[in-house]
């Protein structure tokens, strides 16, 4: 099948020439907005100058991932009421995160969330476990945006071959990378704002003519794609309606499910990009706007994420959304090509590219940031390295963890991306969050503690995961059935992980004689809830 041969699935051409605008006019867009001279540490912030509805935006289109719109959506064609509880987790995860974590994150942190971890600890130590488990959660969550970039390039462009597919997450790569180098944090944040208007306009427009087809009755909607998927004389298929289709099998995988559910609650308090971008507006209030603008978003992104299952499942249908290149992932594609045609279909998938690249740019600047600026300026210069040549090596970095990500990338194409962000979920949530959670909130936390549940969380999540029937031993598994050497049985390792991190934190804290200091926790309380001190740098 060549390139330009028109398929099933659109056409190629019209593709290809809305993906080519969608690349062309975010790039200008990015030049434009960074020209003028700025600060070294701009880098990292964007000057700080956005307000909270700018910022707002740019949270949502951080957030709202490859994974929120392909990888959902598909999970709710195919599976219904599980595939549902991907939106729920991911929403009601949110409202946890911008809530509990990101706020005082916020007022007490200056660039990064290493510079919160070990505000009051020794620093070395922690800002080493910290920018460890940046990266490693960066790189996981990247695998997932590169998978989808590889399958829904494959739909739209009628290529099956796998080479022709690794040339494409290459690309993607490749622009992320420029993104990031270019435009920094200021020129990825009005990227990822204009993203999340595109994203959350465009799939309003496709749940509108979905209704409109059903006379705005979701009722019948729901039961006409229950019916589609359901063969109601053999009974094959899935009942879409009927809960644990994907995970009730055996009691293994109703723990796997429970451990999905902690993973997706969890998990996104510990994302680092996600929290990073607190640090781009001015002052507390502005991140308190940003939190209402962006949980009105994406509320109302996943309420649609419904219609759209809904609707994949009744006019394209379970067995053609498994049929097509990119598997579950190629649902909202087609749908748009069943609801509009060829250009309607065109643009929402130039819509989900912009997407793809818009969050990987964010991932990408967050893990070069941590590394430059926790490993390199704070380790082994001791804080002293010149701005300038922070923000190189943060340049470098960026380089480097794009060809990384491409490599991974390729492994991992053809993987559903809603669960592979699962797993990144995961890791953020053992890593992360319970030191986050200790340190802003215990205030005998010390830095054993902190160094011991980081780590315990990181390895025990990523271990689990490398033996789960996620990567081997099963036909969904990354390696293919052939492959086995899974003797973890959950295919997601929140439940054991997460009770390790938080148990290693509490017995590092008590076993060592090391008491945390009193002033700096009271300075760090103070910061956190009244944001005092969150403009100037943390003296270190």
């Amino acid at each position: 099948m060549t390139l330009l041969e028109t398929t099933q699935y659109g056409n190629p051409l019209i593709n290809i020439a809305v993906f080519a605008l969608f690349v062309v006019a975010t790039m200008a867009i990015v030049i434009v907005v960074t020209r003028q001279k700025t600060k070294a540490t701009d880098f990292y912030t964007g000057g700080a100058a956005f307000s909270g509805r700018q910022n707002g935006l740019a949270i949502t289109g951080d957030y709202l991932s490859a994974a929120a719109f392909l990888g959902v959506t598909g999970a709710i064609a195919l599976y219904g009421y599980d595939g549902l509880l991907y939106s729920v987790g991911f929403f009601v995860a949110w409202i946890v995160a911008l809530f509990l974590v990101a706020e005082p994150l916020r007022n007490t942190g200056k660039y990064t969330m290493a510079d919160v971890l070990s505000f009051r600890m020794n620093q070395k130590p922690v800002r080493t476990a910290a920018a460890t488990s940046t990266l490693v959660i960066s790189f996981v969550y990247l695998l997932a945006q590169m998978a989808g970039a590889g399958g829904l390039v494959a739909l739209l462009l009628g290529v099956s071959d796998r080479n022709m597919q690794s040339l494409v997450i290459a690309l993607v790569g490749g622009l992320m990378v420029a993104y990031v180098l270019i435009g920094g944090m200021k020129g990825t944040t009005w990227v990822q704002m204009i993203k999340a208007v595109l994203l959350v306009g465009g799939a309003a427009v496709m749940a509108a003519l979905v209704l409109f087809g059903n006379s705005f009755n979701l009722s019948e909607l729901m039961t006409q794609a229950q019916a589609t998927a359901l063969d109601p004389v053999t009974g094959n298929g899935k009942d879409l309606l009927a809960p644990m289709q994907q995970y009730g099998a055996t009691d293994w995988t109703k723990l796997s499910f429970l451990s999905l559910s902690i993973a997706l609650v969890a998990g996104p308090s510990g994302l680092p990009h996600v929290l990073m971008r607190f640090y781009t507006v001015p002052t507390a209030k502005e991140a308190r706007r940003s939190a209402v603008w962006a949980i009105a978003l994406v509320g109302i992104f996943f309420l649609i994420t419904l219609v759209l299952g809904m609707g994949a499942a009744k006019l394209v249908g379970p067995a053609e959304i498994l049929a097509a290149p990119g598997g579950a992932n190629a649902a909202a594609p087609l749908l748009a090509l069943k609801l509009g045609g060829e250009i309607f279909m065109g643009v929402i998938s130039g819509v989900a590219f912009a997407t793809i690249l818009a969050v990987v740019a964010g991932l990408t600047i967050t893990a070069s940031a941590s590394f430059a600026h926790d490993v390199y300026n704070s380790i082994l210069k001791d804080g002293k390295a010149d701005p300038e040549q922070e923000v190189k090596v943060a340049r470098i970095t960026s380089v480097v963890i794009g060809i990384l990500a491409i490599v991974g990338g390729i492994f991992a194409n053809g993987q559903n991306i809603a669960f592979l962000i699962s797993l990144a979920f995961a890791v953020a949530a053992s890593a992360n969050l319970p030191s986050i959670l200790y340190t802003m909130y215990w205030k005998r936390f010390n830095t054993r503690g902190s160094v011991w549940s980081i780590y315990t969380g990181l390895i025990s999540s990523v271990v689990l995961i490398m033996f789960s029937p996620s990567i081997s031993g099963s036909k969904s598994a990354m390696l293919g059935e052939a492959i086995n050497f899974a003797w973890f049985p959950l295919t997601n390792p929140a439940l054991v992980s997460v009770p390790l991190a938080f148990l290693a934190g509490y017995i590092g804290t008590i076993t060592s004689p090391v008491r945390g200091d009193a002033e700096l926790a009271a300075e760090m309380e103070v910061r956190s809830m009244t944001g005092a001190g969150a403009g100037e740098a943390i003296a270190h």
